[in-house]
């Protein structure tokens, strides 16, 4: 306004020193000045995009204002086209569902069925799906359609491969048929979230009136014949027959051949159909790129194209192993690779994760790469024999931006933060591996918010003065974490002859080396203190992060509604109740947590910490470098099984952090 001022000044200044006209005009008329509209009142972003989803619509609110073009404001969803027709929403269609969804939430109704049982299971939905929180992961390719080098279309190829990888996932899920079963709007929602008709929730997981399909269905596994399933130790028994290491092999289904005898049946030949729909598409998806400086892409897509044809996944793997950072702008990984997700914890599950690098991993590599060596040897020793130090070559992990996760990688809550493939074959025994971080799970402002507000009603008020939001200690761990993973004995080591999975079973053995894990990532902070690679202060924030990340797991209950055990919710209960028997973690039962609201806190001795946390390594190492199951058996039963005060606590834990939705992560890719 002051300069808008002056120059009208001078205009009137230089008007006054001409010759005045001989009449003066009479000054015109003011125009009617036309009233203001009303501004729009702002949405609640987080109710419409809960509402949104349990009504199974795939749109998530990305600003709370009403913009004239409303595309701006809502982000189309990917959907898996097993759950969703596939369709482009013109303006129309989203103007009426963002209409519609506002008043929805103005006058909000309690979910009616057909008939009083069908209006509890239905009320149990929406509990279910009241638990999870929408967290949009959003890319933009305007600028990579600008480059015109084929990465759009790359993209749209590597889209409806996760499509196709999402129909072998419920393949191996056994829910590949129930799909069509489910008929109303919230067990849509509640089954595309959980890849499958079965309630996933803490709070209702094991609700026999939370299901999808009205006549309920049970959960057998697709990898398996349904009949063995019958028998709770099918897998036991799987595994102590002669050809027990063929039928538990991770790239085969265990099926009945013509003889009527099991057998180990190779994925490409079990769903030969679904297989090779994911090798056009990622054939063409190599065949779309013309960016000269992709090569290495180009390569693996062509190698794991041909996997999927004839399941020569370590060859996959060695192309996949020399994409780096330096070759190229994208991380992609699709096959078979993790094993949680069934019930003997033997099969590769299928996935696709698609991602951006992220250059700032340049960092940690460079801090950690000369290390590499010593962080191996510090860990053998810890193990001891009859484990020796290997030579490592492994890769630190590259930070990457998640883009779309399908199939096994695509989680009802949370996702995954950090991953160290492969898991079998040459490049994984030779330490040639690929580790990753995911630097945009986690760290949007709600999220954060969201967690801040958890530990605060589980940390006493000195503890959480140690604690931050900010995502760079838990970044920190998680490289850490990753780079553990190829250190001590891991992968392939056996003891006797006998893998981990074969010694200690697979659900333990996952739990072990996941615990392993994150002992590590704690231990070899504490260790690039001791040599100058990390501040006392860095290491002690990493510390408080790692504990409330493991407040987060053991709140996620111990069992699925199956009762097989959580790798990552048993290694929380025995690090955070280890830690509490040695008074490194103290209950304070009388003083009030930093939310100033709940009675009862966790207080944490920062000094303590360290010399615990190398006792629980020590131990850990140990365990897998022997081939100690007993003395596994032991640590699970007494922090995870037994009653007492620990297990008390763990209620606690979970009556506070489940107050808060979890987050669900959604998909979204504008300009395909």
């Amino acid at each position: 306004m002051h300069h808008r001022r002056f120059f009208l000044a001078i205009a009137l200044w230089t008007v006054a020193c001409q010759k005045p006209p001989a009449k003066v005009p009479e000054p015109p008329q003011a125009a009617a000045v036309e009233p203001t509209p009303p501004i729009p009142p702002k949405v609640d972003r987080a109710a419409w995009n809960r509402r949104a989803a349990a009504l199974n619509l795939p749109l998530f609110r990305v600003r709370d204002d009403q913009p004239d073009r409303l595309r701006d404001a809502i982000a189309v969803l990917w959907r898996s086209p097993l759950y969703a027709s596939i369709q482009a929403w013109t303006d129309e269609e989203l103007r009426a569902a963002d209409q519609h969804l506002q008043a929805d939430l103005a006058a909000p109704t309690t979910p009616t069925g057909k008939s009083a049982a069908d209006t509890v299971r239905l009320v149990a939905l929406d509990k279910e799906l009241a638990q999870s929180r929408p967290t949009l992961l959003l890319t933009d390719l305007a600028q990579d359609a600008t480059r015109q080098d084929g990465t759009v279309e790359m993209v749209r190829h590597l889209v409806a491969a996760a499509g196709h990888i999402e129909r072998l996932y419920a393949r191996q899920g056994g829910t590949l048929d129930l799909a069509l079963g489910v008929t109303d709007t919230y067990g849509q929602s509640v089954s595309y979230r959980n890849q499958g008709p079965w309630c996933e929730a803490p709070q209702t997981e094991r609700d026999p009136s939370c299901n999808p399909i009205a006549s309920g269905r049970k959960k057998l596994s697709g990898l398996y014949p349904a009949d063995i399933q019958a028998d709770a130790k099918f897998c036991e028994t799987l595994a102590a027959r002669p050809d027990g290491k063929q039928l538990m092999g991770p790239f085969a289904v265990v099926q009945y051949n013509r003889a009527g005898e099991l057998a180990a049946v190779p994925y490409h030949e079990a769903w030969p159909q679904d297989m090779q729909a994911v090798a056009v598409e990622l054939a063409l998806a190599a065949t779309a790129i013309t960016d000269p400086n992709e090569g290495a892409l180009r390569t693996y897509l062509t190698a794991t194209a041909q996997a999927f044809r004839d399941g020569s996944w370590p060859t996959a793997d060695e192309a996949w192993a020399k994409m780096t950072v330096d070759n190229s702008r994208w991380y992609l990984r699709v096959g078979p690779d993790e094993t949680y997700h069934e019930p003997c914890s033997q099969k590769a599950g299928f996935h696709l994760v698609l991602a951006r690098i992220d250059q700032a991993s340049r960092k940690w590599q460079a801090l950690l790469g000369p290390v590499k060596g010593a962080m191996e040897t510090a860990l053998a020793q810890l193990a001891g024999p009859p484990y020796v130090a290997r030579t490592v070559s492994f890769h630190l992990p590259d930070f990457i931006e998640i883009v779309l996760n399908a199939g096994d990688s695509r989680s009802p809550f949370g996702a995954t933060i950090g991953q160290s493939l492969p898991n079998w074959g040459p490049v994984a025994n030779e330490g040639r591996g690929r580790t990753v971080a995911m630097v945009n799970v986690g760290t949007d402002p709600d999220s954060r918010a969201t967690v801040a507000g958890q530990v605060s009603s589980l940390l006493c008020k000195d503890t959480y003065a140690l604690y931050t939001s900010d995502p760079e200690p838990q970044r920190m761990s998680t490289v850490l974490h990753e780079a553990a993973h190829n250190l001590g004995p891991a992968h392939e080591y056996a003891v006797a002859g006998k893998k981990d999975g074969e010694v200690f079973g697979g659900p333990l053995a996952a739990t072990l080396e996941e615990l392993k894990a994150q002992t590590a990532a704690m231990y070899l902070a504490d260790w690039l203190v001791a040599r100058g690679k990390l501040t006392e202060a860095e290491r002690t924030r990493a510390h408080i992060a790692d504990i409330a990340w493991g407040f987060g797991h053991i709140a996620g209950g111990m069992h699925d509604a199956q009762g097989k055990p959580k790798p990552y919710s048993q290694l929380a209960a025995i690090q955070v109740g280890f830690l509490m028997k040695s008074a490194a973690i103290v209950w304070r039962e009388a003083e009030v947590a930093h939310n100033g609201q709940d009675r009862g806190c966790f207080a944490i001795d920062a000094a303590k910490v360290t010399p615990v946390v190398q006792t629980l390594m020590t131990l850990v190492a140990g365990i897998k470098a022997r081939g100690d199951k007993a003395l596994a058996e032991a640590l699970r039963d007494e922090f995870v099984e037994a009653p007492g005060q620990w297990a008390e606590l763990r209620l606690t834990i979970r009556e506070r952090w489940l107050r808060a939705p979890r987050a669900s992560y959604v998909y979204a890719i504008r300009g395909l």
